[in-house]
């Protein structure tokens, strides 16, 4: 159909020119007599020539689009190609984690991390993926002794399950710090990070730019590490437990912040660190040293019955003139207690009213 197209339209082409070479050659004899033969025919040629070359240029235009158009479709179909392939190495990646070998569920993650780097639209599912394998119940000898501070005796394969299952999820713990963006990165749209309920050994997500972090109801072993973290959204440590040290310095938190009902058992720090919308610590309860050192609270901060039994240091900068809350918190008179000025604490160890500075 197509070459039949063609072949009217060049008919037509030769026609036209034939035409016009007539037409040009005898009007320039009719009408300039002084005009030779010789030189009409060759006006009359180069007329019909023109109308030769815009047909083939049109022609060459045509080819051009049909060959650029069979490349998108070429480019369309293989890019559908591979997202078939990516899918499958997804869907195939996913059901290896639920396999019985500690060594396959280990390269189904780092099979997961290939995909999320090769192809960065699957980076927040394989996140999402990663994090609720970590949400999975799991316990360990060394968990349990930190918890109770005595060993509780387990069998020798249930330990050695234990030790097993324990690398596989540190791994799951490295794919998600290999995959979250640094600030040295692009980070325009950085991903959320969904840990409610996690067991966590040791993270790290130091120097990352988080989109939202939930860690909401989870197990903090080791040290949890997000010192000068950039989260975009808001961060829920709602009833976490952290049983070993946590490192915030100078992260910076752009949504809410909530510590509410928090029990942490060894030293906490966020110095330097920017609340942008506040923060609540409601209910928490501190039993190593806390240390807020010229950390920031743009707006005000719920510090309602929390309970600091170590060292605390609170020299922050507080929002004037919006007073924080603190009824019915608690502090060790014991200890090395820093506060900002103004703030008094009472011989029973609880802090009242609150005189703000002029």
């Amino acid at each position: 159909m197509r070459t039949s197209r063609d072949g009217w339209w060049l008919l037509i082409t030769v026609l036209l020119a034939v035409a016009l070479f007539g037409a040009v050659t005898t009007l320039l004899l009719v009408l300039d007599p002084a005009t030779s033969k010789s030189e009409a025919i060759r006006t009359g040629g180069l007329v019909s020539a023109a109308i030769v070359a815009l047909y083939a240029l049109w022609l060459n235009d045509c080819r051009r689009r049909v060959e650029e158009s069979r490349h998108e479709l070429e480019r369309r179909s293989n890019e559908q190609d591979r997202e078939r392939v990516a899918d499958e190495r997804f869907a195939r990646a996913v059901e290896l984690l639920g396999h019985e070998a500690d060594q396959v569920r280990v390269g189904a993650l780092h099979a997961l991390a290939g995909l999320a780097r090769s192809r960065p639209s699957y980076r927040q599912t394989v996140l999402d993926v990663v994090c609720s394998y970590l949400r999975r119940p799991f316990d360990h000898p060394d968990y349990g002794q930190a918890r109770t501070g005595e060993p509780r005796r387990w069998e020798p394969a249930e330990t050695r399950e234990a030790d097993r299952e324990k690398q596989v999820r540190l791994t799951a713990q490295r794919v998600i710090s290999e995959l979250v963006p640094d600030r040295r990165q692009d980070h325009s749209t950085p991903p959320d990070l969904d840990l409610t309920g996690a067991l966590l050994d040791y993270i790290d997500l130091s120097g990352k730019v988080i989109g939202q972090l939930v860690l909401r109801d989870a197990q903090l072993y080791g040290t949890t590490r997000l010192g000068a973290t950039e989260i975009s959204g808001d961060a829920w440590f709602t009833r976490a437990v952290c049983y070993g040290r946590a490192d915030g310095d100078h992260v910076v938190i752009r949504g809410r912040s909530s510590f509410a009902h928090l029990i942490a058992h060894e030293r906490v720090s966020f110095e330097g660190a920017h609340f942008q919308q506040g923060a609540v610590f409601l209910s928490a309860e501190f039993r190593g040293s806390v240390s807020l050192a010229d950390s920031m609270f743009a707006k005000s901060v719920d510090l309602r019955r929390a309970v600091f039994l170590s060292d605390l240091d609170f020299r922050c900068q507080l929002p004037y003139p919006v007073r924080p809350g603190t009824g019915g918190m608690t502090v060790n008179t014991g200890a090395e207690v820093r506060l900002p000025d103004g703030w008094r604490v009472h011989p029973d160890g609880r802090i009242g009213r609150i005189d703000a500075p002029e």
